[in-house]
């Protein structure tokens, strides 16, 4: 038996919009479990941390990217090669900082609100996609670059854009490793 060509990429939009789906019910089931957003918010980036740093092994593997030089080309990195690969976007990387330790990645389209009117009146604070400031946190720590990440901005809170900012914690001579 032969495969069609087309029958992959259609697993793949099926495995997407079921991941989509299960992350909604996923999202809806902590909210009746927590009351206060932040312990939401707080869940959903622990959850995606676990993730991060598990998957930072199948990327690498799959993607074969080279060592990164620069926070910059890490930013470029993540948005070009990770996201690509696992959630089919590209957002666009900006530096916001002099010393070109913040970056913000600006989502056009986020597959993770696909099926997403608004967030309730009374889940003001809810951050629905922190689980992917968990992953980027946690993929990064597996390869030893401390970092803080957060939404700066989100469509579903009325913002024009939606932006996940990453602002790297130490300078990149500090990462130096010492050879005995």
């Amino acid at each position: 038996m032969s495969r069609s060509p087309g029958r992959k990429q259609e697993n793949h939009k099926i495995s997407r919009e079921l991941f989509v789906l299960t992350y909604g019910a996923l999202v809806a089931q902590l909210c009746k479990d927590y009351e206060k957003d932040e312990d939401v918010n707080a869940c959903l980036d622990r959850m995606g941390y676990s993730i991060g740093i598990r998957l930072i092994d199948d990327f690498l593997a799959r993607s074969a990217v080279k060592k990164c030089r620069s926070y910059s080309e890490t930013a470029d990195v993540i948005a070009q090669v990770a996201f690509k690969m696992y959630l089919g976007i590209t957002p666009s990387v900006s530096c916001s900082s002099a010393t070109g330790n913040e970056f913000s990645l600006i989502l056009d389209k986020n597959p993770l609100v696909d099926f997403v009117e608004e967030l309730p009146a009374e889940r003001a604070s809810l951050c629905y996609c922190n689980l992917l400031c968990g992953v980027i946190r946690g993929a990064l720590e597996m390869v030893h670059l401390a970092a803080e990440v957060s939404f700066l901005q989100d469509r579903l809170k009325g913002d024009a854009v939606t932006e996940i900012g990453i602002t790297f914690l130490r300078k990149p001579e500090d990462r130096k490793h010492r050879r005995n």
